[in-house]
């Protein structure tokens, strides 16, 4: 698959916004691992796998998003430099999160880790996203479907999708919980509160100017 996205316009600025995006989205994964209040559908499904394979989080990240970008080639989507990025990015970060932060704790201190997971994963959305090199491969995987399938909405697959990782993980031991629900409602909303001051705009195209008809 080769790579889309032109990095020419603005390199530096969306390449250091494409990282910090996935570092913080590593670090509000760990965040809410830690909270133990429940987690999003995708990670309930990693927490699963890591539980029963004995592979660490990060480890089980990288995996899945792995085989989830190969299911872009019979859907003809192209990643981006984000979309490679996502993949390992998040893996690290959210490991090296985990070994810093210690389990367990008290219940307020957990509900504070798991809102400031929740609001930090929202605006590291919005940071890769807005740097516009490459959708994440869980994302490419639901745009991918649905224009494969004119018929079917976003919403619509997006939601079967999620319901059905869901219903894996939390069959493999995954943490479902108040978390789940809130990461659910908000996360939306907390995206597009934060794209707008992190949407790297494209270049300008000039205007084309018509020449006059001649007498």
């Amino acid at each position: 698959m080769a790579l889309i996205g032109n990095i020419r316009h603005r390199p530096a600025r969306r390449l250091t916004q494409l990282f910090v995006g996935l570092l913080l989205y590593g670090f509000s994964m760990a965040l809410m691992i830690r909270s133990e209040l429940g987690l999003n559908p995708w990670d309930v499904l990693h927490q699963g796998l890591s539980r029963l394979t004995g592979l660490s989080m990060g480890t089980v990240v990288i995996a899945v998003g792995a085989l989830v970008l190969l299911t872009w080639i019979p859907l003809r989507q192209r990643p981006g430099i984000g979309t490679v990025a996502n993949v390992v990015v998040i893996g690290l970060a959210v490991d090296a999160t985990l070994a810093l932060l210690a389990p367990g704790g008290p219940l307020a201190g957990r509900v504070v880790l798991l809102v400031s997971g929740i609001v930090g994963n929202g605006a590291a959305t919005a940071l890769y996203l807005g740097a516009r090199l490459g959708p994440g491969p869980r994302d490419g995987l639901m745009t991918g479907f649905t224009a494969r399938r004119p018929g079917r909405s976003l919403r619509l697959v997006r939601t079967a999708i999620e319901i059905g990782v869901l219903a894996v993980g939390a069959l493999l031991g995954g943490t479902v919980g108040v978390g789940t629900i809130a990461y659910a409602l908000t996360i939306g909303p907390l995206a597009q509160l934060f794209l707008p001051c992190c949407d790297v705009p494209g270049p300008a195209v000039p205007e084309r100017i018509e020449a006059a008809p001649a007498n």
